[in-house]
């Protein structure tokens, strides 16, 4: 997977901004007031979430990035300290107007990845401008619905979100978690691994197979089998996880 050599790529990304705030606590009693049970907060830390997740995983491949993106939404989960597991998680989601782009891209970035949470930031039309202005490739990780509007866009949903789309376009990657990804008529396989957190593993795919495809010049198959490995060692973590090359490949 190493025969080509590596490249540092200038990537402009844009989509939705957001912040993920994990707070970790014990959970020992129930409430006397209704039957929930009390989270009783130790410590909290915060990671960027949503597009600001893609940004650190791209940076953590060694990318230059230009962020664009809307408003910030913040995430708050609560997490047990002694099963590790997520108990709530509360959302405060800001929706951002659309994001508009008045001048050309410069043809400096070697891809346009997008972020897409449906928060608003990106529209139907920017992704149109962004076909029209930029001769290079562009990744889409979406929640829209009518994939046929992304033609000439390399688009990543996931499995629940391929059956809810309306349209198909030609370049589509769809994940579909333990078992892989899909692409064209093929199933790439996934390794068996054992699952702290899925959080932020499609943000590290997308990250992942932009990267690959760039550095081995066009490699479709193997960017797929790349942004795989990468995804498998993100769901090994708790939260968001932005592996390097070297984690990896091993």
């Amino acid at each position: 997977m190493d025969s080509q050599p590596q490249k540092k790529f200038n990537i402009l990304l844009i989509g939705d901004n957001c912040v993920d705030v994990y707070q970790y606590g014990n959970v020992d009693r129930i409430s006397p007031e209704a039957p929930v049970p009390v989270f009783e907060s130790v410590s909290e830390e915060s990671r960027p979430g949503m597009a600001g997740n893609v940004l650190v995983n791209l940076e953590a491949l060694g990318c230059t990035v230009n962020y664009l993106h809307g408003e910030t939404s913040v995430k708050t989960r609560l997490i047990d300290i002694r099963s590790h597991q997520q108990v709530l998680r509360i959302d405060n989601d800001v929706v951002s107007d659309p994001l508009e782009i008045e001048s050309q891209i410069p043809n400096i970035y070697d891809a346009v990845i997008v972020s897409d949470y449906n928060k608003g930031t990106v529209s139907y039309k920017l992704l149109q401008q962004l076909r029209e202005d930029f001769d290079g490739p562009i990744f889409v990780d979406t929640k829209k619905t009518d994939l046929e509007k992304l033609e000439g866009c390399t688009v990543k949903i996931n499995s629940l979100e391929y059956s809810r789309v309306s349209s198909l376009c030609s370049d589509l990657v769809v994940t579909l978690g333990k078992d892989g990804a899909r692409y064209g008529t093929r199933v790439y396989s996934a390794p068996e691994v054992e699952i702290a957190d899925v959080t932020g593993a499609g943000d590290t795919f997308l990250a992942a197979l932009c990267v690959e495809y760039l550095r081995t010049n066009g490699d479709m198959q193997q960017a797929i089998e790349f942004a795989i490995q990468a995804s498998a060692v993100t769901v090994q973590h708790m939260g968001v996880y932005a592996p390097t090359r070297e984690e990896i490949c091993g």
